[in-house]
Parts: structure tokens; sequence; C-alpha cells
């Protein structure tokens, strides 16, 4: 079942390598899966259901676009713990 997309930005310091880093390790810390590379690419995740979208690096921006996400979890929520993790 597919839910309307959520789309953000995350502003990062640092290179766009590193991020792929904290972005690929904080996926798959939970079991999620990360395919791409720094310049762009998809990922997965099971929580609460499967939240998958596909992320681009632009600059110093992280350009997130959540295909897939159970009803329930808002993209505000999706957004804050992705910038936690990452920015």
């Amino acid at each position: 079942m597919s839910m309307s997309k959520c789309e953000f930005s995350i502003s990062f310091s640092g290179t766009a390598e590193e991020v792929y880093s904290r972005a690929k390790a904080a996926v798959e810390k939970q079991g999620g899966r990360f395919e791409g590379d720094s310049s762009g690419g998809r990922f997965s995740i099971q929580v609460f259901g499967n939240i998958s979208g596909s992320y681009t690096v632009s600059g110093n921006q992280l350009e997130i676009i959540i295909d897939e996400k159970p009803m329930m979890i808002p993209c505000a929520a999706i957004e804050s713990v992705l910038k936690s993790q990452i920015g």
C-alpha cells in the first residue's frame, strides 16, 4: 500500500562520502537495505512496516524522497530521525 511521498533535504557538513557512510551504517544497523554511492541511490528499512525511498547528493544537501511508508508514521518523524542520524 503506497502512501503519499515525503520529500525533504538534509544539510550536512563534511564530504558526500562521509554522509554516505553514516547513512549506510544507520540503515544497516536497523536491518535495512542500502544501495548506491556518494552521489545517489535507494534504501529500504522495516520500521512498523516498510519505509523505502531514494536519495541524491547535491552540494552539501542530501535530497531524500520517501516512496513508501506506513500511514501512521508522519513524514516529519522520518525526517527528524534521518537528520539526527546523518546531519
